[in-house]
This record gives structure tokens, sequence and C-alpha cells, in this order.
């Protein structure tokens, strides 16, 4: 890695994990204030109102404990479609962008290999995806303790954030392996966006009804199972090392992609 480039990136990625940040604040601390018995029966009524649309998006109703009304609310769309984005947007600026604007030339014009950028670049990536997941977890740990002390199963939450750490960074996996593909920005999100959300829509499609339960066996969203995790199943705690396995094979492909791909610079 190269200390001085690392730095000038992770205060380019501030801005972004400001943003998001604070977008996430607002939704996880709204949603968990809903959590009351005249909003939970408020939102049920929604899910037998609108069954397909609120299991598209993960939202289910009936949930036993504060967990689990996250696990419903939460963590089918809001927390797993925002740290995305962001991964999507940092990790095109962080390669292909450099590249298609003809700046690289002046990164590769320092006595640095190669192999030292692209692992700097991917390191900015995966610090600002742990960053992201990190605060989400503290936020939700001290909005449950300000609202409803002591009724939030905190080891259950870490575990799940722990999987959830795992798909966003198989996802910046994937992004970040696009950006070193790709030269010109537009096809670098066209496929970096386009893979992950075409991936998230076959697992709405899977979770609206059983006509198209099958879409599920083709995204690695069904790789994330909060539930079980929570509950401590060992299906689900190796679906996440698969995601974490997945994740530093594609930051490695994208290293060795960037190496030997012809830059014209």
């Amino acid at each position: 890695m190269n200390p001085t480039l690392y730095k000038r990136e992770m205060k380019g990625s501030v801005k972004l994990l400001v943003i998001f940040g604070a977008v996430m604040t607002m939704y996880v601390t709204i949603i968990i204030s809903m959590y009351e018995p005249d909003m939970l029966k408020l939102l049920d009524s929604y899910a037998q109102a609108m069954p397909e649309l609120m299991a598209a998006v993960g939202m289910t109703p009936g949930a036993a404990d504060l967990l689990g009304f996250m696990i419903s609310y939460l963590y089918g769309f809001i927390l797993l479609v925002f740290p995305m984005v962001y991964c999507i947007l940092r990790a095109n600026g962080l390669v292909a962008k450099y590249v298609d604007r003809g700046a690289m030339a002046s990164l590769l014009a320092a006595p640095v290999r190669r192999s030292s950028i692209a692992l700097t670049q991917a390191a900015v990536l995966i610090t600002g995806t742990v960053l992201l997941v990190g605060y989400v977890t503290g936020l939700e740990l001290a909005v449950c303790e300000a609202y409803f002390p002591g009724e939030l199963a905190a080891k259950e939450l870490l575990a799940v954030n722990g999987g959830l750490l795992c798909l966003q960074l198989f996802i910046g996996g994937v992004c970040f392996l696009f950006s070193c593909i790709f030269s010109d920005t537009k096809y670098s999100l066209a496929f970096g966006a386009g893979v992950p959300a075409v991936m998230f829509l076959l697992q709405m499609l899977a979770n609206a009804g059983e006509a198209a339960e099958k879409a599920r066996c083709f995204t690695f969203f069904t790789l994330f199972d909060p539930k079980g995790l929570a509950a401590g199943e060992g299906e689900a705690v190796l679906f996440a090392a698969l995601l974490l396995a997945g994740a530093a094979a594609l930051y490695a492909a994208g290293t060795v992609v960037f190496c030997k791909k012809d830059l014209h610079v």
C-alpha cells in the first residue's frame, strides 16, 4: 500500500461517507422509533393490504422482538441499498475515473508499482465499507438503548451486521473488479452498478411470491440471511463466510487485471 495515496483517497471518501451516514441515521432512527404497539398494528395492516410489495423489499409482519422488527424493516432494503450505492460510486472513482480522465498517468509516473496502487485503492473502498457498516451498528445500539433500553439482543445484532459487512464487501469487490476492467467510466458504472442492481431486483422478485421463487438461485443476496444469523444457524454463517471469501477473490482479481491491462497513459 501507498500511505500518501491512501490518506488522500480516504479524504475523498469523507463527503460520501457523511452523506450516506446521515441518510441512514434518519432511516434507522425513524424505523426503530416505530417499534410500538399502535405502529406495529399499522405496519401489519400495510403488509396485509400490499403483501407482495412489502415482501419484495423484505418487510414482513409479525416480528416477535425488537431485533426481529429491525430485520424485517431495515435489512430487506435500506441497509442493503444505501451501502451498495456507496460501493458503486466510490469504486468507480477509485480506478476507472482516474483512467478515463487521464489522471492515472500522474500516479504511474511516481516510483510506485501498479499492484501498490490497486491494493491501496482497494483498501480505501474496504475501509469505507467497514466504517459505514460499523457506524450503522453503533447507531442501532445507541438508538435502541435510547428508545427501548434493554430490549435489543446486542450479540445477535452484531452477528447480523457481520453478515451484512460480508455482503457489502462482496458488492464492493464486484464494483472494484469492473472499475479495474474498464477504462471508461460509463462501462464501469454500467456493469459495476448494473450487476448488483439486477441481483437485487432478482431478490425482490423472489421475495414477492412463489411464481418467481427460483430467481433466488441466481442472486448473491440470497447468501445474506439476517434471520439465520440472528438465530446462530450454521448455514447462515457459512453463507456469510462464502461472501467474504468471494469478496477477497474479487478484489484480488481486480488487482491482477489492473496490473496487466494496457492503460494507454
